[in-house]
Order: C-alpha cells, then structure tokens, then sequence
C-alpha cells in the first residue's frame, strides 16, 4: 500500500488557527469550485469518499486536512471563482486563503487544478503568480481530460504549457479522475515535494 492510500481525515478549519502544529510536510490542492479537487484527492488516495466530492460547486468551504504519516498531509482548500456563496462568505475565505499560503511555512508545494476546457482564469493567473512571488513550486494538473479527444488534449497541455514557460518551478500534465489517468505523474511530483525516497529492491543490490 502506498502512502497517499493510507491518507486518513485529520480535521477542518475555518481559521487559520484551527489548523495543526506548522510542522512537517504540506502539499495544498487548489483550483476553481468545478475543477475537481475533491475527486483527485479521491483517486490519488484510492479511496472512494476522502473528500467530499458534489455536484454543486463550492461546498468545500473550509480547509480539510489529511494525514498521511506523523509528518505529511494533504490539504484540500475552498474552491474560488465560481462558487455560489455569500459575498461576506467570499471575503473571509479570501482572507483566510491569503494568511494560509502566505504564513503557513510547511506549504512546500501546489497543485493547481485546472479544467481542461476552461484553464488558465484570471484566479488560476493570480494563483500561479503569486507562487512565483514567494517562490513556491507549482504543478498544474489539466483535469478532466477525458472530456476531450487524445489529440484535442495533448493540444490543449501544449497551449497551455507555452503560455506559462516563463514561470520557474511550475510543471503541467494532463489529468483525469473518471480514467484514473496521470496518477502516478503526480505522485512522482508529491513524493518530491514530500521528500520521500524510492524504496530500493532488496534484491536489486544483491
């Protein structure tokens, strides 16, 4: 069993201070209300219902956290820009997403999900430029990409990848929860992030 599928539920916060000791390893998954975190979470872990997935977008409105180990967790942050929520409810989700990544100092990485039809918004813009800022890694993942044909696809991530070269530490791959498809790209970029080292065959070094 791999790590991210013994991802257990730690907590929910709707402040900055309801969240855990800032110690150890964050990877933080963020993107529009229908980009669908909540079912990459699920699919990355191997588990069914982690995250809270629905139809409706933006009912993820707090910061929901995951255990992986003692050190490592992965966080879910509120859906932005399409959610149907009260103003005041916008406000303080902006305020409270603004100290998380500016002062949580265990942040080491974000994922940044996009859909495919629909990618690079002026909030995905805002995001990844706002990485560059304070020099945190980036790594986008199209998702949805069974919703277009091979070709479409693979010419969306081209468009896309030319749009953001200039932004260092920001990789980009093609994503899709329903094929279950680019899972292990992206594990390959958390175990970076999470500093974990492959696991050698005994019998490799004989």
């Amino acid at each position: 069993m791999s790590l991210y599928q013994q991802a257990q539920f730690l907590t929910s916060a709707n402040h900055i201070k309801q969240l855990p000791e800032d110690a150890g390893y964050e990877v933080a998954f963020a993107g529009r209300s229908n980009s669908g975190k909540s079912s990459a979470i699920n699919v990355l872990t191997n588990q069914k219902s982690l995250a809270r997935t629905s139809k409706t977008p933006g009912r993820t409105q707090l910061i929901n956290l995951f255990d992986l180990d003692a050190e490592r967790r992965l966080v879910d942050l509120p859906g932005y820009g399409f959610a149907k929520v009260p103003q005041a409810v916008k406000l303080h989700w902006q305020k409270v997403l603004e100290r998380y990544l500016n002062e949580r100092q265990c942040l080491k990485g974000l994922i940044l999900l996009m859909d495919i039809r629909h990618p690079l918004t002026e909030f995905d813009m805002q995001m990844l430029e706002w990485c560059q800022y304070v020099g945190l890694p980036a790594h986008v993942l199209l998702t949805k990409s069974d919703k277009l044909g091979t070709n479409k696809a693979k010419n969306s991530l081209q468009q896309v990848k030319s749009r953001l070269k200039t932004l260092d530490n920001t990789s980009i791959q093609l994503f899709s929860a329903l094929k279950r498809t680019g899972i292990a790209e992206l594990q390959t970029c958390l175990d970076q992030w999470f500093d974990i080292k492959p696991k050698i065959d005994a019998s490799v070094q004989k």
